[in-house]
């Protein structure tokens, strides 16, 4: 450290030329610090390093933990998407869009009012958790439960009913389901909703500055988007900081489908609905021919009448079948399961 200290002489060099703005007390400084040039050198270095620190919005989970926390929240994504695309009957896409760390105050502010908050407590993490699911994709959710069709309706600004509550509250269950499943190579998770909010504002779990994770994913059911938030504070997994370091959360993306999960998909694709059709014959005509084509008009084909019938599951071929009539209505009959589409069956 003496090293670094300055002589008097240095000292009154730098007040002179600080004072005067003249070149040559520069210039007489100059000699003297030439010792010091290797020095001044390396804490040029130093203050290249050095960074600015906000002590509104510590950083206080370290990189690695964030990457870990990214990683595994990936996997639960996938897994929650399939678990609501079966609930819903449609397809799901969850997309982790950002894991971040701020205070507080700056997630509570940046929701919307009215919105879907829940206070979750996670034993045994210490403090609660908050689910928060934006009214832009829960509504259009809630449609699909009681049985609405695809187009978006009009955005509703109101806290949620109490039927609407109860709808709510099968999203939130396989919600926590899956999130318990994502955790449970970290640390068995018991999840549960304290309470449900309208106003974020009403529920503090932490000092505003306090800093939390924002885990945020955003939901897409066809031309609808909104995001889904899940808030983390730093307090609630600061004792478990090393268990997120390690790679036991690596193991969660290879999970091997249980009976349990093969029964539960099974029973909800049992009731699914799938669009079959039945290709009696192709042929091409001239346009010429397509408009000059009227009722009564006979169209020949090259299809004989004791060729199969290609049948197609979801615009997939499956079968081959012949035409038939069963109890006066118009039918077929399967006669071949096919193993690949034939060429051409998708043209």
């Amino acid at each position: 450290m003496g090293g670094d200290v300055l002589s008097q002489a240095e000292v009154e060099s730098l007040l002179g030329a600080m004072s005067t703005g003249g070149e040559a007390a520069a210039a007489a400084a100059a000699p003297a610090e030439a010792p010091k040039a290797a020095g001044g050198a390396a804490t040029s270095k130093l203050r290249d390093k050095i960074t600015l620190y906000d002590f509104k919005r510590p950083e206080r989970v370290g990189k690695e933990q964030m990457r870990a926390l990214q990683t595994l929240h990936e996997g639960f994504g996938r897994s929650f998407a399939a678990g609501l695309s079966a609930m819903l009957r449609s397809m799901v896409e969850v997309k982790l869009t950002s894991v971040d760390q701020l205070t507080y105050s700056e997630f509570v502010f940046s929701l919307e009012n009215p919105t879907c908050f829940n206070l979750l407590k996670a034993d045994p993490l210490e403090g609660n958790l908050i689910l928060d699911i934006n009214p832009s994709i829960l509504y259009p959710i809630i449609d699909r439960l009681l049985g609405g069709g695809r187009e978006g309706s009009s955005l509703a600004r109101r806290p949620l009913t109490e039927i609407e509550l109860r709808l709510v509250s099968r999203i939130t269950s396989l919600f926590l389901e899956e999130l318990r499943h994502a955790w449970e190579n970290v640390l068995p998770l018991d999840l549960s909703v304290v309470r449900v909010e309208s106003n974020p504002q009403l529920v503090q779990i932490v000092p505003p500055n306090e800093v939390v994770i924002l885990i945020s994913f955003e939901l897409t059911i066809g031309e609808m988007r909104g995001m889904t938030n899940l808030c983390i504070p730093y307090n609630s997994i600061e004792r478990i900081g090393a268990k997120l370091s390690a790679n036991s959360w690596v193991a969660y993306g290879r999970r091997q489908a249980t009976p349990d999960t093969i029964r539960q998909i099974s029973r909800a694709l049992h009731s699914s609905l799938v669009e079959i059709d039945v290709q009696l014959a192709r042929t091409r005509i001239s346009t010429g021919e397509l408009i000059g084509l009227r009722v009564g008009d006979v169209i020949t084909t090259e299809q004989d009448v004791r060729s199969p019938l290609l049948v197609t599951v979801e615009h997939f071929a499956k079968f081959h079948a012949r035409p038939g009539a069963y109890k006066g209505r118009k039918a077929i009959c399967i006669d071949e399961q096919l193993e690949a589409p034939p060429p051409g069956s998708d043209d």
